[in-house]
């Protein structure tokens, strides 16, 4: 089965620009994790850590959640030209 991925051969564009503004926060993997759960979304710092390492695709709701927990927006997680497309 072909599945889609970034130039790099990971599974999302937004892995690196979440850790490097979860870092600019100041913010672990699990402190992250907890601000997602306040949120109503249920998971923790491997869920974090999978994204981050381009290990797990990103759908649209996690975006969303991934936005308001860093509290910046949606277009700030998201690099077509980091990407390379």
């Amino acid at each position: 089965m072909f599945k889609i991925k970034a130039a790099d051969g990971t599974n999302n564009l937004s892995g690196k620009k979440i850790t490097q503004i979860r870092k600019s926060k100041k913010l672990s993997q699990r402190k992250l994790a907890e601000k997602m759960q306040l949120l109503g979304f249920d998971v923790d710092h491997y869920f974090i850590r999978r994204v981050e390492n381009g290990e797990r695709f990103v759908t649209d709701i996690d975006l969303v959640i991934f936005s308001r927990a860093l509290e910046v927006p949606i277009s700030d997680l998201l690099s077509a030209e980091d990407a390379n497309l």
